[in-house]
């Protein structure tokens, strides 16, 4: 996958000037999408941290010898 940087500026230009203007009733309706959506991702994240543990390995837990 190659990265075009001129064209990834120019796409985000493009929607900042879009989301301007937008009114704000629209504005606030997209950022409760994204805070819905951060929420989704926020719970998931804590349901997969709550099951993976990590033991310590056995050759960390071992003192070494000097």
């Amino acid at each position: 996958m190659t990265f075009d940087l001129q064209r990834i500026l120019e796409s985000k230009r493009a929607l900042r000037r879009s989301l301007v203007q937008r009114p704000v009733a629209e504005k606030l309706a997209l950022m409760d999408v994204l805070r819905d959506r951060a929420r989704v991702i926020r719970s998931a994240t804590a349901r997969a941290a709550t099951k993976v543990r990590e033991s310590p390995s056995k050759d960390l837990a071992r003192p070494r010898d000097p």
